[in-house]
């Protein structure tokens, strides 16, 4: 196995990284890993109830992960605890890696959100991204950045569009 593959389990931590910390750390079922793409399976990891105004996340929960070694954004599908799809919540970061039993993302604040019937796409947390002062720590990272958020953007308002990406 190379240093930036799966080592042979079904069970890895997803780690998420924001300014250089761990953000947040929860167990995944591995489902794929093609060499660019690993998908995974993990449920709600929080106790209680995020409610973003747009959606709601809770206990029950189950996201379907899609992170890419060569792409700058994570989509992640989330369906409540009966199966019913609430829509794609896609996080832009810089490529994914996957060592020791960990898939590793860095969160760069950007973030869309697509409902299941596709009548709102969301650009989130333009802000946070304005203030991190990553344009100017890393000019080229803050481009790629912005550059993902509009790609994932215009899929996300073409009718399977988004949902290519996961095929």
């Amino acid at each position: 196995m190379s240093a930036n593959s799966a080592e042979p389990t079904d069970e890895l931590d997803v780690v998420l990284l924001k300014a250089g910390r761990t953000k947040i750390r929860y167990p995944a079922r591995l489902l794929g890993d093609d060499g660019t793409r690993v998908t995974v399976r993990a449920d709600w990891a929080s106790d209680g109830v995020r409610d973003f105004g747009f959606v709601r996340f809770e206990p029950g929960d189950v996201f379907t992960e899609y992170y890419w070694r060569d792409r700058w954004y994570a989509v992640k599908e989330v369906r409540d605890g009966q199966g019913r799809l609430k829509g794609w919540y896609c996080d832009i970061t810089r490529p994914a890696t996957l060592s020791g039993g960990e898939l590793v993302v860095e969160d760069l604040d950007l973030d869309l959100w697509r409902s299941a019937d596709g009548t709102a796409v969301l650009r989130l947390d333009e802000d946070e991204f304005e203030e991190s002062g990553l344009r100017e720590r890393d000019p080229e990272a803050a481009a790629a950045a912005v550059a993902a958020l509009d790609e994932l953007e215009v899929l996300a308002t073409v009718d399977g569009g988004l949902e290519s990406l996961l095929t």
